[in-house]
């Protein structure tokens, strides 16, 4: 594990060093950093916490993590927030740089971090995320450090800008549609001909919304018009023309077991070794955008028969900024396909159209959407 976002309280996270978002002075008062004494035993943190004395938006000290699972407790002063115009936002990027540096310092091997700054002093939770995220990015790509990003539920942010703005339309355009689809038929009622099956409009709308009660804006009423629209475009008519039948097709000489197994393609370990040298990447480069750990890329390279997860698989497809087709083909070497189904993959396909490779960013986008993350 190289980065997670996990739903949780922070002071059930075990980790080598936990991070507080602390008061400059030494004491506590609320939330995060109210819980976090609390649970270390407030007595013995507040003395230890003394001997730090005051600390600086931006700055890090370190005490022992007492009875939490974890051996320090990185103490950083984050910014209040008053509107952006402050250095707010460089500020909070401070306190996650300098927790790291410590982390390298101190040779820790994990560390958790909560949203700086997000609950008593009001940073913005998406801003204080996006930040978090590129400044984690920048350091994974030199170092070996697993990251935790604790926040209390995926509903406490909301993703904006020009990259994000599009993810949940794309969801909609893709999964719904095959969704109705799949249950009502309309494909298999095209492929055998009967015209008459397909439901009216209404109909439609009605059992959907007995499904999803309340869902009846016009974006979605227009959505499962087009959909009963395009079904029926590729229906013929009761009365219509059968189509002449195909002349039948020629022979095809069948091969033999052994000629099939002669003619085996690259596995999907080999595949990604192959490209990761087509491309001129390091290995290095590619587990790191993967998300993934030197111990697992080693299971990788030594084993040309290795079968990954899917999510995996998928995080290396990214790591080789691969396109759509050359997903598709990577992914079938292991056995998956991308599918509209699924919200994950519409997700993953949505940014590698977008030419947006970067995972912590699709991460972010997953973990929002209630999806598990990628590596």
């Amino acid at each position: 594990m190289a980065f997670q976002i996990v739903r949780n309280d922070i002071t059930k996270i075990k980790a080598d060093a936990i991070v507080n978002t602390a008061n400059p002075e030494p004491t506590y008062m609320a939330g995060t950093d109210a819980a976090i004494y609390e649970a270390a035993g407030a007595e013995d943190l507040l003395k230890a916490r003394m001997k730090a004395g005051i600390i600086r938006p931006g700055e890090v000290a370190v005490t022992p993590a007492f009875k939490l699972d974890a051996k320090y407790i990185f103490h950083t002063v984050g910014p209040v927030w008053e509107g952006g115009t402050n250095g707010e936002k460089e500020s909070v990027k401070n306190c996650y740089e300098n927790c790291l540096k410590k982390a390298v310092e101190l040779n820790v091997g994990s560390i958790a971090f909560p949203l700086i700054s997000t609950g008593v002093y009001g940073f913005p939770k998406t801003d204080a995320l996006l930040i978090a995220t590129g400044v984690f990015s920048a350091f994974l790509a030199d170092h070996e450090l697993d990251i935790t990003l604790v926040v209390f539920d995926n509903e406490s942010f909301e993703l904006s800008g020009r990259i994000f703005s599009g993810v949940d339309e794309y969801i909609d355009g893709h999964y719904v549609e095959e969704k109705i689809v799949e249950e009502y038929g309309f494909a298999g009622a095209a492929m055998a001909g009967a015209s008459n099956c397909a439901m009216p409009p209404e109909e439609v709308l009605e059992e959907i919304s007995e499904e999803e009660p309340g869902d009846r804006s016009p974006r979605r009423r227009s959505r499962l018009f087009g959909a009963h629209r395009e079904a029926r475009a590729i229906m013929p008519s009761a009365d219509a023309a059968m189509p002449a039948p195909e002349p039948a097709a020629k022979e095809i000489k069948k091969r033999s077991l052994d000629d099939v197994v002669k003619n085996i393609s690259d596995t999907w370990s080999e595949s990604l070794l192959r490209m990761i040298d087509e491309k001129g990447y390091t290995d290095v480069e590619v587990y790191k955008r993967a998300n993934a750990d030197r111990k697992l890329f080693s299971k990788i390279r030594s084993n040309k028969d290795y079968q990954p997860k899917k999510a995996t698989a998928l995080a290396f497809a990214l790591a080789l900024r691969l396109n759509i087709d050359e997903t598709k083909d990577f992914l079938g070497r292991a056995g998956y396909a991308l599918s509209n189904s699924s919200v994950t993959d519409l997700i993953v396909e949505y940014f590698i159209e977008n030419e947006v490779y970067d995972i912590m960013t699709i991460n972010v986008s997953l973990f929002k959407h209630g999806q598990p993350l990628l590596g």
